[in-house]
């Protein structure tokens, strides 16, 4: 961790997002206000690879990180074959597939600071268009270690630092709090986190905690990275959810949540405010709430 550069602030995307009716301009925000675009988080599915605006982003050699969207980290067989489909390798690294050989074409190309991803359930068995979706894992000892073997795996082959993300969520089932399991990930990869703290708030407030609980025992130095983005209360046949809008309305839990990191992650070098869809002038409030409240920053 101690290697990994300071980024700073900065915005994330995904392929087409940028097309959108009233998307953000990251590049009109980069020109207007520097520090809220000092690098872009670039969300890919290894299938698709960069859409224009990203590749405009990497060939002016703009600092990125590589957030991923298609790979099942638990799964040791997901991270090595592509179409094998579930299954762990007797070795854990005995075979490399079509989506691994890609994937190193593709950092080859954007040389980000490091790669990133939600370590949840990205796709339902084989890896296909058709079976694309996003679950948090199983909040379990046995699942956090599967994970962290993933990280491993995936660090070794790539030649680059993977920060586990924990997903967003509307239903979590396990023994273990949200933080306790990202802190076994963590530990058993010997590797940093990356906190969404919007999906943390997520989480407090479907298993019915505080938005800061469990902080007080949290590892505040395995973080690296923080995701701040907007959510929406919503209720379901009366049970009360938040859903993951990345909006620029950031709830007050988020916030509270966001206040204490910032303050004890003495090795945070990276914030993204998660606000793609956004216009540039509603985002700015949003940055400048961060820039406040995180001061090391610069």
């Amino acid at each position: 961790m101690a290697q990994l550069p300071a980024l700073g602030l900065g915005v994330s995307t995904e392929y087409g997002a940028a097309t959108s009716a009233g998307a953000l301009d990251v590049f009109a925000l980069r020109e207007r206000h520097p520090s809220y675009a000092a690098f872009l988080e670039v969300g890919v599915e290894v299938e698709k690879g960069y859409d224009s605006d990203a590749r405009r982003w990497i060939e002016r050699g703009h600092p990125s990180t590589f957030h991923f969207l298609d790979v099942n980290l638990d799964d040791l067989g997901d991270v090595n074959l592509d179409d094998a489909g579930p299954g762990d390798d007797a070795d854990g690294a005995a075979f490399e597939g079509p989506w691994l050989k890609t994937l190193r074409a593709q950092l080859a190309d954007a040389k980000p600071a490091w790669l990133c991803g939600d370590a949840g359930t990205w796709h339902f068995g084989r890896r296909d268009r058709a079976h694309m979706l996003l679950l948090p894992p199983i909040l379990t000892a046995q699942t956090a270690s599967s994970i962290a073997r993933g990280v491993a795996r995936l660090r070794e082959a790539t030649g680059y630092e993977v920060l586990p993300e924990n997903p967003p969520g509307t239903a979590f089932v396990g023994d273990l709090h949200l933080l306790d399991f990202f802190s076994r990930v963590a530990r058993e990869a010997d590797t940093g986190l990356l906190l969404d703290v919007a999906h943390l708030a997520m989480y407090q407030h479907v298993t019915g905690r505080a938005p800061t609980d469990g902080l007080d025992a949290f590892d505040f130095d395995r973080v690296v990275e923080v995701h701040v983005a907007g959510g929406t209360v919503r209720d379901v046949a009366g049970f009360s959810v938040i859903d993951d809008s990345h909006s620029t309305m950031v709830l007050d839990a988020t916030w509270a949540i966001f206040d204490v990191v910032a303050k004890r992650a003495k090795n945070l070098k990276a914030v993204v405010f998660e606000c793609e869809r956004n216009g540039n002038d509603d985002v700015a409030p949003g940055f400048a709430r961060i820039e406040k409240a995180w001061a090391p920053h610069g």
